[in-house]
């Protein structure tokens, strides 16, 4: 190969074979997850005897803190060491994951798993998504991002239902378990001997963008100080992300507990709950490629209130059927928001610091699972289940309310203002 060769080309046609391949590294990411989906909120009151719906939901809690404090230092990791490192790292972070949930003597090892599982995620997720990113360059990154999250969500709802038939037959423990053990594997080979760094890609496309004033990257430090109030772009963005996984952490933690209360049996808990991660992932094929093209705050103001309805129609109803239709809801809302968040976050930030503004938001977005557990465990306790799921939609409603308000318009354009350019690439 020649010197010509090696050198890196921005594009999807141009990077296909590699953009594959991490599509379907995304899609193990995402099967890890979906792994726990149905089973382990089930397991924790059958097995363990957890009485405490605040209890059940600690394992999601935990998850999503760790998940969420690992984001933030995968966006530095992968500046410093490189993007296929931290990928390979979080996949033998992973390895124990099933392991500790087949042989846990009680609920904290659970959660205990649960913590190493959030650590992965961040580290492998986040990497992920930054190395299609700095493949495709700036021109389809909404489809990029669809495609990734696609496959991961998909991957998701997949997995949710296969654990569901595999726990039916074999227990809450051992199948899904073994199945753990094989995503895990697969997903580390063909990290390890597949996968290609992508860090040159970025620096390529860092190079075709007019200088800057700022002498580096944005700080971590300075990004957060940014996404509490002072920018109203990662402001608005990062409370849309923390509130749309608020919505997916009482999803997994409180839709099985629903539905098996109804009576249905395992395995029309597992459909039921694989049809809002499969609507969510199959529409982000459309949804990613739109967000390239319309406008992105109408589509994430659009998607909050979508979700926000389709929690209040699930909490209300009481059949199958109709539960079934307002998931279906639930995930086409979903889908509308969660590239696009992505995408107007990554307009935002110049080559160099994409990296560590996608840190920062990620960090904001899982923070979400532990606020959705706690705040629905709470709520279903004084409560009751539908009432902490129509709580949470009306939240949702009031966090599209806020971009609404708050977001600037064309948030699509970010990238070419200067005061973007400066904000997100500020001192070290």
């Amino acid at each position: 190969m020649t010197r010509r060769e090696r050198l890196p080309v921005l594009g999807l046609r141009e990077n296909w074979r590699q953009f594959s391949l991490l599509v379907v590294v995304s899609a193990f990411v995402g099967a890890m997850v979906g792994l726990e989906r149905t089973v382990l909120p089930l397991l924790a009151i059958g097995e363990f005897g957890v009485a405490s719906t605040s209890a059940v939901l600690s394992f999601i809690a935990t998850f999503g803190l760790t998940k969420a404090i690992t984001n933030l230092f995968a966006g530095w990791l992968v500046g410093r060491q490189g993007r296929r490192w931290t990928l390979v790292v979080g996949w033998l972070v992973a390895l124990p994951v099933p392991l500790v949930i087949l042989f846990a003597p009680d609920w904290s090892w659970i959660v205990g798993a649960n913590a190493l599982l959030g650590v992965s995620q961040g580290l492998t997720w986040s990497t992920t998504v930054i190395m299609k990113i700095d493949l495709v360059g700036p021109a389809r990154r909404g489809f990029a991002m669809g495609l990734n999250e696609f496959a991961g969500y998909v991957a998701v709802a997949i997995v949710a239902l296969v654990s569901a038939v595999v726990a039916e037959r074999t227990g809450l423990r051992t199948g899904p378990a073994y199945l753990g053990m094989a995503i895990a594997i697969t997903g580390l080979l063909l990290s390890v001997f597949l996968i290609r760094d992508t860090t040159s890609h970025a620096q390529l496309e860092e190079l075709s963008l007019p200088p800057t004033t700022s002498d580096g990257p944005g700080s971590i430090r300075a990004l957060l100080r940014q996404s509490l109030w002072a920018d109203p772009r990662l402001f608005s963005l990062s409370q849309a992300g923390l509130v749309n996984n608020l919505n997916d952490g009482l999803a997994w933690g409180l839709f099985p507990l629903l539905f098996a209360a109804a009576g249905l049996p395992l395995g029309e808990v597992g459909w039921l709950v694989a049809v809002y991660p499969a609507t969510w992932g199959i529409c982000q094929l459309g949804t990613g490629a739109l967000s390239d093209r319309w406008d992105r705050k109408q589509l994430i103001v659009a998607g909050m209130t979508i979700q926000g309805a389709a929690l209040l129609a699930i909490a209300a109803a009481r059949t199958p059927g109709v539960w079934a239709i307002g998931l279906t809801t639930l995930g086409i809302g979903t889908a509308l928001v969660y590239p696009t968040l992505l995408v107007a976050v990554s307009d935002g930030a110049r080559p160099v610091a994409r990296a560590a503004a996608l840190g920062v938001y990620r960090m904001w977005r899982d923070l979400g699972y532990a606020a959705g557990a706690l705040i629905a465990g709470v709520l279903a306790d004084l409560l009751s289940v539908p009432g902490a799921i129509a709580a949470v939609g009306v939240l949702t409603i009031a966090s599209g309310l806020g971009v609404a308000l708050r977001l600037p318009a064309r948030p699509g354009a970010m990238l070419t203002e200067p005061h973007t350019s400066t904000a997100v690439a500020r001192d070290r």
